[in-house]
């Protein structure tokens, strides 16, 4: 009985056995042992307890909660873990899987944006069944990350081959036209060597690339193949460099080089008249047509465009692609993309360049730093972006054009999409879907096919049926002008030299029109004159000619005195019609020029007036004039 200690707990399961096995009643009996073994339990576990007890108290609690996360299984750490793993998986990533399921994958309707007055919207995107639908992302593609890496990585795209035809440039550039024909992917064997005719008016779509992309990218190959399988050509313009072309100048393709797509599609203007060109770009290549179009405006011989994906502000971007930790991975990425680039051309950017500052950059910041700028003649990256940035060019946009983003875009951010100048433009319908990534918008259960694709050929299909197609007006002057000219760029405006002096200019290019319409008028006198002239001398000739006499000299000899003094008569005429031109056009920088100096030399003209004058005007103004003068 020493050293043994029972608790009260111990002592009544006691009592209560002797009690259960000592009762005569059948049941009892029958279920004794049972009892007996679950009060031993009790005994056990209370005993323990009290061991537990006795031993913990000089242990540390941390001691003990350690010890009790050891009699966990393993098993059940490593599934917590991988739960754990995927939630941060599904928010870092931005899935919407879950979203979509409970919404039984129905997708998100296409939110359109436009002005009230639009006819673009009225005639064409009311027809797009695609447009006024709505789109849902394919299940095990339900992040924008997802579907922008899978597009690069893969894309399953369709497989077929291009026609190469080399471009060159007027400063001795390169420029790889990749061409799908219509008939290269309706199965017909015997059209493979055809060629396109100068008469043929079949619709030509002119693809331009994003960053680093060329025709082999696999979301250019859906869109060509998609395009030529519903019967038009497609011809992807590469930039300068790409598509395993060389660089044979000193020119380089940057977000804002509208210069290649201007002359590549006024080529093939010339070359196919009665083909209809529609454009369309694709992220970098997307700011690039707006710029282009913008710059351009009605004077672009292209009928429709489609922007997809475009970055629209590009300092904006720079911002929003160093934000966070998985955008600085794309920043990243896209900045191997571009040092690949250079490296294919290493002679060129290591004498226009800084090799050693594009080989350490750890950003596309750094790289444009250290080739885009110096190669393209820009002070500054911030400049850079500024100037090369289509946000700003949106509302001279004067064809139907039609722009699709993402607002899940993981590169170009929803915030840089302009759309008030979108709204007041009615030239311009945007089309955004809340998932799609960048240039990704996989749509189906296996991922087959991309809905900003099927949207583009609708759209332009309808656009190409309607009577709403941009036609090219003649323009007399057909270079590139800034969005950001107004009408204080059209009329007189002053300038101030170094020296202080300060001159009235006109838009050079209103000059230019002026001298060249000067020059037509004196071009087309002389000739009169000259004409005249000559068949006077024609006519005194073959009277000479026919008669010697006096009278008939005389006579001629007066014709000939009077057509020349005619000729006086003429010249004055041109010119003073010149003169009214020049007085009409400047006849607001004679009164510019007459306010300012009337506003810049009357202090000092007023003081030299007042002392002259002073003594003269004592006895003409009243005397509290002058006294009122001397107080201030």
């Amino acid at each position: 009985v020493t050293n043994i200690s029972i608790s009260n707990v111990e002592i009544n399961a006691l009592s209560l056995a002797i009690l259960y096995i000592s009762s005569p009643l059948p049941y009892i009996y029958s279920h004794q042992y049972l009892t007996i073994f679950h009060f031993h339990s009790i005994l056990v576990m209370d005993r323990s307890q009290v061991e537990i007890e006795e031993r913990g108290l000089g242990a540390s609690p941390y001691g003990l909660l350690l010890k009790a996360l050891t009699l966990i299984p393993s098993w059940h750490y490593f599934l917590a873990s991988v739960i754990l793993s995927l939630v941060f998986l599904y928010n870092f990533l931005e899935f919407h899987f879950l979203r979509d399921l409970f919404s039984g994958f129905r997708g998100h309707p296409v939110c359109l944006t436009y002005n009230p007055c639009s006819v673009i919207y009225d005639a064409v995107v009311s027809k797009c069944r695609v447009l006024r639908g709505r789109y849902c992302a394919t299940p095990w593609l339900s992040s924008p990350h997802v579907q922008t890496v899978f597009l690069n990585f893969n894309g399953r795209p369709p497989v077929f081959s291009y026609r190469r035809q080399l471009f060159y440039t007027s400063d001795g550039g390169t420029i790889a036209l990749d061409w799908l024909m219509k008939c290269d992917v309706s199965g017909a064997a015997l059209h493979m060597n055809s060629s396109i005719s100068r008469n043929e008016t079949t619709p030509i779509m002119v693809v331009v690339p994003g960053l680093t992309s060329d025709s082999s990218s696999a979301y250019l190959k859906h869109l060509a193949f998609n395009t030529a399988k519903h019967g038009w050509n497609v011809v992807i313009s590469n930039h300068r460099g790409l598509g395993g072309v060389s660089i044979t100048s000193d020119c380089f393709y940057n977000a804002g080089w509208t210069e290649d797509v201007r002359v590549v599609i006024n080529h093939l203007h010339k070359e196919y008249p009665k083909a209809p060109l529609f454009a369309v770009g694709t992220s970098i290549g997307a700011n690039i047509l707006v710029k282009y179009l913008g710059e351009d405006g009605e004077n672009v011989p292209v009928a429709g465009a489609v922007a997809i994906c475009s970055p629209w502000d590009l300092l904006i971007g720079d911002r929003f692609i160093c934000r966070r930790l998985v955008q600085k991975l794309y920043d990243r990425a896209l900045t191997i993309g571009l040092q690949g680039y250079a490296q294919l051309h290493q002679p060129l950017y290591s004498r226009l360049a800084n090799w050693e500052g594009i080989k350490k950059s750890r950003s596309i910041r750094d790289f444009d730093c250290h080739a885009t700028c110096l190669v393209g003649k820009f002070e500054t990256v911030d400049t850079y972006y500024r100037r090369c940035s289509s946000a700003s060019y949106v509302g001279n946009v004067s064809i139907p054009l039609l722009c699709i983003s993402a607002l899940d875009d993981p590169v170009c951010t929803r915030e840089a999409i302009p759309w008030d100048e979108c709204r007041a433009n009615k030239n311009i319908v945007l089309a955004t879907t809340k998932h799609g990534g960048h240039l990704g918008f996989f749509e189906g259960i296996t991922a087959s096919g991309l809905w900003w694709v099927r949207a583009t050929v609708e759209f332009l299909d309808v656009l190409h049926s309607s009577p709403y197609m941009h036609v090219q007006k003649k323009m007399q002057n057909s270079g590139p002008h800034s969005a950001l000219d107004s009408t204080i760029d059209q009329g007189p405006y002053v300038n101030i030299a170094e020296d202080g002096m300060v001159a009235a200019m006109c838009n050079e290019q209103n000059k230019d029109d002026s001298i060249e319409e000067i020059s037509e008028l004196l071009n087309i006198h002389y000739e009169k004159d000259n004409k005249m002239v000559s068949d006077a001398k024609q006519d005194e000739r073959s009277t000479k000619a026919k008669d010697d006499s006096f009278p008939v000299i005389a006579d001629t000899t007066k014709h000939a005195t009077s057509v020349q003094d005619a000729n006086p008569l003429d010249v004055i005429s041109p010119i003073r019609r010149c003169l009214d031109l020049l007085s009409r056009q400047n006849r607001c920088s004679i009164w510019l020029l007459a306010y300012i100096a009337i506003i810049t030399s009357w202090p000092l003209v007023g003081s030299a007036v007042s002392v002259v004058f002073k003594k003269k005007l004592r006895y003409v103004l009243p005397a509290a004039f002058f006294r009122k003068h001397s107080a201030k």
